[in-house]
C-alpha cells in the first residue's frame, strides 16, 4: 500500500490516478499525519461492496435463525422459484 499527502493528491491527482490504475495498489490519504481516505481502483472497490452484501445476507439469515424465523427446505425451494422466474 502507497501512501500520500492529501496535498500532494491535490497536486498530483492525475499521476496518483494513473498510478492506481496500472498498479492496483490501494493508496492512503493522511493529513496532518493521520490517515483521512483510502483510494481504491473501481474494480476493488466493487468487489468490496460486493463482499459486503454477501456478508450482510449472511449476518441476516443467521439473525433469522437465532429469531426462529426458518422455513423447511421444500418452502424454501418454492420461493426461490417463484423469485427466480
Amino acid at each position: 500500500m502507497k501512501t500520500e499527502l492529501v496535498t500532494t493528491l491535490k497536486r498530483q491527482a492525475t499521476r496518483i490516478l494513473s498510478d492506481l490504475k496500472e498498479t492496483k495498489d490501494t493508496v492512503l490519504i493522511t493529513e496532518h499525519g493521520r490517515p483521512a481516505a483510502y483510494l481504491v481502483d473501481i474494480q476493488t472497490f466493487e468487489r468490496l461492496c460486493n463482499r459486503i452484501r454477501i456478508l450482510e445476507g449472511i449476518a441476516r439469515g443467521e439473525k433469522a435463525v437465532q429469531g426462529g424465523r426458518i422455513i423447511s427446505h421444500e418452502q424454501a425451494k418454492t420461493k426461490l422459484k417463484r423469485w427466480l422466474n
